[in-house]
Order: structure tokens, then C-alpha cells, then sequence
């Protein structure tokens, strides 16, 4: 039997619920406008050769991987994804899909990135960046289907801790199914349908960023203007405040355990 997940009481608001349904017709109004100004193929996975950016990651994986491995020792406090975004509760329960966010809408987040500081220079080189983040995806947990807000936004995925089980651990786009791999990268068009599954019994960490979809000039200027609109709303309000509040307790974290360190370190009396 289907497990039911209950909205959680504050995003009961009707007026949240108002804007929340009208905004997906505005969306679904613009999405085909947005294809049409689009400068790279409308498909749900896009040819790597659109986005010469791209390599700069697959040639540099192995740092990239080695900082999220520093990331991961403060696992216990990095926070689930509906604890960031709470509109997306359907897709994470508990704490099995953890997201260390580097950049927020377009914002570095300076704590966060100073433990990825290679990575976060890597990131700043990809044209008009809205949002990274190391997705951490627990053993066995399947992310339900459920499609993006905007086709002005495209996302890129690229592997750094993937199950032995590569062939288990995949995800959907539309009727394309692509398992991870450590170091490969590929880009989607998240409006179209997409689900995860992790069907092993080891963790998969990826590094996720969005960025805006090369158009023409009424397409850019329609997407920067819905974009601004949005930070109007609690659905960008919500997670800057959350973004805020998880860095600082990992910088509280960090804190106590070099403290810790430290204390283990001096010479006793």
C-alpha cells in the first residue's frame, strides 16, 4: 500500500495554495514560447556538445569528488532537501535525500562553498548559474515522479559516489532512463517528467547544478522576469531562509568538532 504523505500544516495557506495554481498555468502557458525561443534542441536529455562549459568537470571529477568527501564527514547535519524546500515534502521524507547547497538562485553561499572551493570556482564558470548542490541519495530510496517549474532552467548531473550497482541506481526523463557514472556528465530539461531510483544498498552522491537555457532575446528576457517574480514568493523566500539557517549550523558543527580536535590534541598537564 502506497504510503500517503500529509502537506505539512504551513503550506496549508490559501493564498500559498492560490499562487501555487495559478503559477503552474502562467508556467504552462510560457513553456511552449520558451521552446520555440530556445537555442538548444527541445528534448528531455540534451547533447553535451551544446554546452562547451561542461568539460571543465569531467576533467577536474576527481577534485570535485575529493572535496564532497570532506563535505560528507558532517553528513549528520547537512539537511534533507524538504527541510530546504518544504513545497517538495512529497519528494523527500526524512532524511533521505540530503542536499549541500553551494549556490542559492544565483547566490554563492560563502560558508558552504568554502568547503568546496574548487568546485565552487568550477560552478562560477557556467553561463547565468541559478542553483548547486552536492544531492547525497540514500541506499533504496526512490524519488517519485514530478517535473520542474520552468523550461528556461536546464540541469546538469555528474557523478562522484555511485553504487557498485550502477545499472540500480538511475534516472528517468521522459521515457529515457540513464544510470550515473563517476565522472560522467549529462544535461536534462527537467519540465519533462523524471523520478529516481536508488535500488541498492550504497549511497549515491552527484553533483547537481541548474543554469538557464541559451534563447534568443525575447526568451532570456521573459525567463529573467518570471524568475524575479518568483523571489516574490514564499516558494524563494522559504528556502533563503532555510539556506541561512543550515549553513549556520554546520559552521556550528564545524566548530565543535575542531574544538574537539584540539582538545584531543593538547599535551595533558
Amino acid at each position: 500500500m502506497k504510503k500517503v504523505v500529509e502537506k505539512p500544516k504551513h503550506l496549508k495557506n490559501p493564498r500559498r495554495a492560490f499562487v501555487k495554481k495559478n503559477g503552474k498555468k502562467l508556467v504552462r502557458k510560457i513553456a511552449s514560447f520558451q521552446a520555440k525561443q530556445s537555442l538548444v534542441p527541445d528534448t528531455p536529455k540534451i547533447d553535451n556538445k551544446y554546452f562547451p562549459f561542461l568539460k571543465n568537470f569531467t576533467d577536474n571529477w576527481l577534485d570535485i569528488k575529493a572535496e564532497v568527501l570532506e563535505v560528507l564527514k558532517y553528513k549528520e547535519v547537512i539537511p534533507g532537501f524538504q527541510d530546504i524546500s518544504p513545497d517538495q515534502y512529497r519528494l523527500a521524507t526524512e532524511n533521505n535525500w540530503k542536499t549541500f547547497v553551494l549556490f542559492g538562485f544565483g547566490k554563492r553561499l560563502a560558508k558552504n562553498a568554502s568547503l568546496a572551493p574548487k568546485t565552487s570556482k568550477l560552478l562560477e564558470g557556467v553561463p547565468n548559474l541559478q542553483t548547486a548542490m552536492f544531492s547525497i541519495l540514500a541506499p533504496g530510496y526512490h524519488i517519485p515522479a514530478h517535473s520542474g517549474v520552468t523550461k528556461g532552467i536546464l540541469r546538469s548531473h555528474i557523478g562522484l559516489i555511485i553504487p557498485s550497482d550502477r545499472e540500480n541506481c538511475r534516472i528517468r526523463v521522459d521515457n529515457t532512463i540513464t544510470p550515473w557514472k563517476e565522472g560522467e556528465i549529462f544535461v536534462f530539461d527537467d519540465t519533462y517528467e523524471h523520478e529516481v531510483w536508488n535500488d541498492t544498498d550504497q549511497e549515491r552522491v552527484i553533483l547537481l547544478f541548474d543554469f538557464d537555457r541559451p534563447m534568443k532575446f525575447w526568451g532570456r528576457l521573459l525567463n529573467t522576469t518570471f524568475l524575479q517574480i518568483m523571489k516574490f514568493t514564499a516558494f524563494y523566500q522559504d528556502p533563503k531562509k532555510n539556506l541561512k539557517s543550515a549553513e549556520d549550523r554546520l559552521e556550528a558543527a564545524i566548530r565543535k568538532v575542531d574544538a574537539n580536535i584540539e582538545a584531543m590534541s593538547d599535551p595533558a598537564p
